[in-house]
């Protein structure tokens, strides 16, 4: 559709071919228009309605934009031998006539004319703002303009002969069926364009915050990856060694706790169990420990680092224990022969995973 000529397109869909010209339409208008002038001046060219009339824009049947009135396109029609009805005129409906009876129909809304016809035996909506003819059952047309009314649309009987045509000849003789409605004109172009458009603006986003080389969101996905690998063997190995770490402690305690009793019981004594005094151990206590041992290699790598000859004074302080000293070095010298006892029977008992 070209501009606003929809009425234009309109009576030529209603006779199937290029009968009307916009320049003819316009001639329609203009002899509509000076005929209304005379009118007017019958009453006084010097009176105040005749003088607001001349006042109005150029032309009350067209305007500047290609609409035109229908007093138009009834003058357009009664060269053919057409005459224009109000389909919800009181004179219409005392009729009662079924509307899939008529042939076509006009309708109007606003500044938009459209045609709905009967081509052979069955009816299209020939709506210039569609990308084709829409058919419309039989079923479906009473509501298909009664839906049009309560849009506002005005609808208006076409009566008389419409001339032939070829479209309505072959029709005749076969009926079409339509699988999908005809979208509207522009509309593809507004979807496929929508579509568009937020992709666009995610795009440009991405680019003015993270401008895009081809391989930057790759790298960042594998070395996200990566990270979450690397922090879950972290856990797995921080999981194994306070595992190792707990049973290594247990064992040192078990054998700590088995030379103190054995040489302050006596003899008839029986002593406990290793599984009872693991068991009389708490978690904290086991913490407590595992704190202390801890703060003791610290305090021996600190005494390394300011006397390089440690290695020598700790060999010859060995042989000469001095008082107090000999159960803690006894104690840190069993504590490392159990966590050594500890990890050497895990990979022991790995090993012999792995053969079977």
């Amino acid at each position: 559709q070209e501009g606003s000529l929809c009425a234009q397109h309109c009576l030529n869909n209603l006779l199937q071919g290029e009968y009307f010209s916009p320049v003819e339409l316009s001639s329609i208008a203009q002899q509509l228009d000076e005929e209304e002038r005379m009118r007017m001046a019958e009453g006084g060219v010097s009176s105040e309605e005749y003088r607001t009339f001349l006042q109005q824009q150029p032309s009350v049947n067209m305007d500047d934009s290609g609409f035109f009135s229908i007093q138009v396109i009834s003058n357009a029609l009664k060269v053919w031998g057409l005459e224009l009805i109000l389909f919800n005129s009181p004179e219409y409906q005392r009729l009662g006539i079924d509307p899939i009876n008529e042939k076509s129909f006009i309708c109007n809304y606003k500044e938009h004319w459209f045609t709905v016809r009967k081509l052979g035996k069955q009816w299209f909506n020939l709506n210039s703002l569609l990308m084709g003819p829409e058919l419309i059952s039989d079923t479906y047309l009473a509501l298909f303009l009664a839906q049009l009314q309560q849009e506002g649309y005005s609808i208006f009987v076409v009566k008389g002969d419409l001339p032939d045509c070829e479209a309505d000849q072959l029709l005749q003789m076969i009926r079409v069926q339509q699988m999908q409605r005809p979208k509207l004109i522009g509309e593809e172009a507004a979807q496929s364009r929508d579509q568009r458009l937020p992709r666009s603006d995610v795009d440009q986003a991405i680019e003015v915050n993270h401008p895009f080389d081809g391989t930057g969101m790759l790298d960042e996905d594998e070395e996200n990856f990566q990270r979450a690998l690397a922090l879950s063997r972290q856990e797995i190995d921080m999981e194994d060694e306070e595992a190792d770490l707990r049973r290594a402690i247990q064992l040192s305690m078990q054998g700590s706790r088995r030379s103190e009793l054995s040489g302050s019981l006596p003899q008839n004594v029986p002593q406990s169990s290793p599984s009872s005094q693991t068991d009389s151990l708490s978690s904290e206590e086991l913490r407590r420990r595992r704190q202390a041992y801890f703060e003791k290699q610290q305090q021996q790598l600190q005494q390394q680092d300011q006397t390089p000859n440690l290695q020598d004074k700790a060999t010859l302080s060995s042989s000469t224990p001095e008082p107090g000293s000999g159960g803690d070095m006894s104690e840190e010298d069993m504590l490392q022969a159990a966590m050594n006892m500890s990890l050497e029977s895990v990979r022991n008992h790995l090993n012999s995973e792995e053969e079977k």
